[in-house]
């Protein structure tokens, strides 16, 4: 059993903190995994959508150029929608790690500011 201030002080400096810290890294993860970022990365030049078209049996110049260039043309289509799904993802990733800086630190300051504001209330009251 120990004192009531004691308890206080440990579950705002030390549990609260190391759940904020645990929660804004379950927010991270979440967010790599919702836009899947690792698999974009890794499938970057993949075709869009597997909109892919066979060459064909036999060798037909005009039609595996036409082949050619529609693959080229659909790679090159998920290449650019890949990247910018993963430029949104990295940005929200970006915002989520900002406001985790802002939400830890403002956790930490809380009780100073609840102290300066009694401070000034008292000061503006009398």
């Amino acid at each position: 059993m120990s004192n009531i201030l004691f308890q206080y002080f440990s579950w705002q400096f030390f549990d609260v903190p190391r759940f904020i810290l645990k929660a804004w890294r379950n927010f991270l993860v979440f967010n790599l995994n919702y836009f899947s970022i690792p698999l974009l990365i890794k499938t970057l030049f993949s075709h869009w959508r597997r909109y892919r078209w066979s060459y064909g049996r036999g060798f037909d110049l005009k039609r595996w150029i036409y082949t050619f260039f529609s693959n080229m043309i659909s790679r090159v289509l998920g290449a650019i929608m890949r990247v910018i799904l993963i430029f949104i993802g990295l940005l929200v990733e970006v915002f989520i790690f900002f406001a985790g800086i802002i939400v830890f630190f403002g956790w930490i300051i809380l009780p100073l500011l609840l102290i300066s504001g009694l401070y000034f209330s008292f000061k503006i009251l009398f």
